[in-house]
C-alpha cells in the first residue's frame, strides 16, 4: 500500500504493515463470504472511543433529525470499534443495504454502480493515532458513523440507490463526474434547514468533529445544480462552500429530479 509523504502514517512502519494486512483481506474477499474480522489494536480502540465521545456531543447540537433517528436504530457501540460485518447485518435488516470491504479507494463507476445493488464498498482501517480527529481518506469512522447511519434510514437508502442507478445508465465519464460532484455536496457535505436552524446531514460532515464546528464559517448557498456542479471542493481541508436544502424533503426532491433526468454530457469542471 502506497502512502504519500504527508500521510500521518507515512513514517510508522507498524501502522503501514497493519493497513497492508487489512487491505489483503479485503482484496481476497468475495461477495457472499463472511466479511473479514479485523483485529484492531488497543490504540485504535482508543481512537474510536475518543472520536465517538467527541461526535456524540456535536451530533446533539448540529445533526438533523433524520440522522439522529437513524443513529438510534443503528446503535453503534461507544466502547469498541464494531466489525463491518455486524454493522452490515443491521443495515440489511433495516434497508436491505450491505457493506462489502474495500482495500482503499475504488474506481468511480465501481463505487457508485454498486449502490444500485444495495452494496456499499467500505474500508476497514482506522486513521493514524497522531491525527485522531482527521483522516486524509475514508476510514471506519467515516464509513460507518457517516454512511452506515445514512444507510440505516430508508429515505437516505433510496437516494443512495438512485445514485447507483444513474451511474449505471450513464456512458460518459463526464456525466458520472457530475453525479459525483452532486454526491459530494449533498450526501457527503449536505446541510438542511430545520426549525429555522441549519443542521448537518452529510456523511463526511457528521463523521468529522472539525467539520461540524467549522461548517457555519463556510459560505452557505441554497441548492442550485449549476452552482454545485461548477463548485470546486477540497478533500484535505474544511469546505469553503456548502449547499443547504430548505428541508429534508426538499433534498429528496432535488436529488430525485436530478438523478432520474441527468444525461450524458461532454465535460464537467475539474476539481
Amino acid at each position: 500500500m502506497e502512502f504519500s509523504p504527508d500521510h500521518p502514517g507515512y513514517h510508522d512502519q507498524k501502522y503501514r504493515d497493519h493497513r497492508a494486512r487489512i487491505a489483503r483481506q479485503a482484496l481476497s474477499y468475495r461477495l457472499g463470504q463472511p466479511v473479514p474480522v479485523i483485529g484492531y489494536t488497543e490504540e485504535e480502540q482508543g481512537i474510536w472511543r475518543l472520536i465517538n465521545a467527541d461526535l456524540a456531543i456535536r451530533h446533539e447540537r448540529y445533526a438533523c433529525r433524520e440522522y439522529l433517528a437513524a443513529a438510534d436504530r443503528l446503535a453503534l457501540p461507544s466502547d469498541r470499534i464494531p466489525q463491518l460485518g455486524e454493522v452490515s447485518e443491521v443495515l440489511r435488516r433495516e434497508t436491505g443495504f450491505m457493506f462489502a470491504p474495500a482495500a482503499g479507494l475504488v474506481g468511480i463507476r465501481e463505487f457508485y454502480g454498486s449502490l444500485a445493488s444495495h452494496l456499499f464498498l467500505a474500508t476497514q482501517y482506522i486513521r493514524h493515532s497522531s491525527f485522531p480527529r482527521f483522516s486524509p481518506e475514508p476510514d471506519m469512522i467515516h464509513e460507518i458513523v457517516g454512511h452506515g447511519t445514512h444507510l440505516c434510514d430508508r429515505r437516505w437508502a433510496e437516494m443512495y440507490e438512485l445514485f447507483g442507478r444513474a451511474v449505471r445508465r450513464l456512458t460518459s465519464l463526464a456525466a458520472v463526474k457530475e453525479v459525483s460532484r452532486v454526491f459530494w455536496f449533498t450526501v457527503e457535505y449536505g446541510l438542511v434547514r430545520e426549525d429555522g436552524k441549519i443542521k448537518g446531514c452529510g456523511a463526511s460532515l457528521l463523521s468529522s468533529p472539525g467539520e461540524m464546528e467549522h461548517f457555519h464559517n463556510a459560505e452557505i448557498k441554497p441548492l442550485d445544480l449549476p452552482a454545485m456542479v461548477g463548485q470546486e471542493y477540497q478533500v484535505e481541508k474544511f469546505q469553503p462552500v456548502l449547499f443547504c436544502a430548505d428541508s429534508f424533503a426538499h433534498l429528496e426532491n432535488f436529488l430525485g429530479d436530478f438523478l432520474t433526468t441527468v444525461e450524458d454530457r461532454e465535460a464537467v469542471p475539474s476539481t
